[in-house]
């Protein structure tokens, strides 16, 4: 039957993915590129990376605040306001992630962890 379909001078139509499927793929993208790291970060120091919680969290609240932007100029739901009331604060919990997330990780890398003026370990 397809080659009937082909023989017949019919194609089938391709239909792409859409963009909060796209937007939700390059999320992830991010992820996969992360454990990439990661991954190989304890292939090569034999240890793992701790501390990486809040840095983690980060891809995934832009990509929520994204996808709901997406979301409502491609389908219309959610509404205007709440859509961007929702990426307002995912990318504000983000911004307040982001440092946190990064005092995580650089206390990995020194045995007294003080990292710009605050102990992380109190001591």
């Amino acid at each position: 039957m397809p080659e009937e379909k082909r023989s017949s001078g019919e194609t089938e139509g391709f239909t792409p993915s859409s963009p909060v499927k796209r937007t939700l793929a390059w999320i992830g993208v991010v992820y996969a590129l992360i454990l990439l790291v990661l991954t190989t970060y304890i292939y090569f120091t034999g240890s793992g990376l701790t501390n990486l919680g809040p840095l983690l969290a980060v891809p995934g609240l832009i990509g929520l605040g994204a996808v709901s932007l997406v979301s409502w100029r491609t389908a219309g739901k959610p509404g205007k306001w709440p859509a961007i009331a929702l990426a307002a604060i995912c990318w504000l919990l983000a911004l307040a992630a982001l440092p946190v997330g990064i005092i995580g990780l650089l206390s990995n890398f020194s045995d007294t962890a003080v990292v710009f003026g605050f102990s992380i370990l109190g001591g």
